[in-house]
């Protein structure tokens, strides 16, 4: 999971334009001018994650954000928790992998189309086999396939998965399109130690390249730092061979669930047209300034981040052009 800060000046051994460094305030997109508005068509996203009752992470961060982003988002829960499974104790898990198969032959009469398909917290390898029917079932030549590999951090697995199911998270990613790992799950699906903080530029640019030839397109490993007072994203697009990096100020502790609000606003600011280098931006701005809000008030850091209060904030990072009026 990672924990974005305030924007800070990069190390100097990063500023080139051969990284493509970004860091700092993220540009916005001019509105339109033009009296005449193109046709409008929503966006759709299919979501499939788990729900956790109280903490906030997976299906209840995912939904709102990327719905206050204008995409119609569309949900397929792996499981009910009373609670997430961080700093938590005694919580229940109900397993609902028999109701996925039904949910998507329904879907199947539905024809819909699919801007994107992004899965979070899975529950069980045979989960993942059925994930990956959903990407054959669903996705079309131009449906992005976004995998965030939830099942570890800080060197070790979630309590409920062992290395089995990393194995079965490293043949999903290879169907994905961008894959967006922390370095505890990037060194699981290379099947290679973890390193912990002590890593090189060059290093993790490698780990990126491997991570890209496993098959996705695109990279973004979250967690980064090359300094103890910064902490942020690097990215990589093997197709242009291109990196980005974004670093923001480190708010000191631990704070759950903020993984799958940087994937879910990632996603949005994608699907809002941004390239990936601008996209890691949005998704560390919008995750630090709630970080910030939760770290000021003194909320227990498990209960999750107040990232409801920066749904604003959302919305004019993303500056989107209006919505049309409705035809008559």
């Amino acid at each position: 999971m990672i924990e974005p800060k305030q924007p800070t000046t990069p190390p100097d051994s990063l500023a080139s334009s051969e990284v493509g460094l970004s860091s700092g305030t993220v540009p916005a997109v001019p509105r339109s001018s033009s009296a005449t508005l193109a046709p409008f068509r929503q966006k759709r996203v299919i979501t499939i994650q788990d729900v956790s009752c109280v903490g906030k992470c997976s299906l209840t961060v995912a939904l709102p954000i990327l719905s206050a982003a204008g995409i119609e988002t569309s949900i397929l829960p792996t499981a009910i928790l009373s609670t997430h499974t961080g700093g938590f104790t005694g919580y229940t898990f109900r397993d609902l992998t028999e109701d996925v198969r039904p949910i998507c032959q329904h879907w199947q009469t539905l024809d819909l189309a699919v801007d994107a398909i992004y899965t979070g917290y899975l529950g069980s390898q045979e989960q993942q086999r059925l994930i990956a029917d959903i990407f054959a079932n669903f996705g079309a030549a131009d449906t992005l396939i976004m995998v965030d590999p939830a099942m570890a951090d800080e060197g070790r697995l979630y309590p409920a998965f062992d290395n089995e199911f990393a194995l079965g998270m490293r043949d999903l990613v290879t169907t994905a399109d961008l894959i967006v790992p922390n370095l505890t799950e990037a060194a699981l699906l290379l099947q290679k130690p973890y390193q912990g903080s002590d890593y090189t530029q060059g290093y993790l640019e490698q780990t990126l390249r491997e991570l890209a030839a496993l098959g996705p397109r695109q990279v973004v490993v979250t967690g980064v730092s090359f300094a103890p007072d910064r902490l942020g994203a690097a990215a990589y697009d093997r197709e242009t061979g291109h990196f980005d990096y974004y670093f923001t100020e480190r708010v000191e502790g631990y704070y759950h669930g903020t993984g799958d609000i940087y994937s879910s606003v990632l996603l949005a600011a994608l699907l809002n047209d941004r390239g990936l280098g601008e996209a890691i931006g949005v998704a560390c701005e919008f995750t630090v300034g709630a970080i910030r809000r939760t770290a000021q008030a003194g909320t227990d850091p498990k209960y999750g981040v107040d990232f409801e209060h920066q749904l604003g904030q959302l919305l004019t990072l993303l500056n989107p052009a209006p919505v049309p009026a409705m035809l008559h």
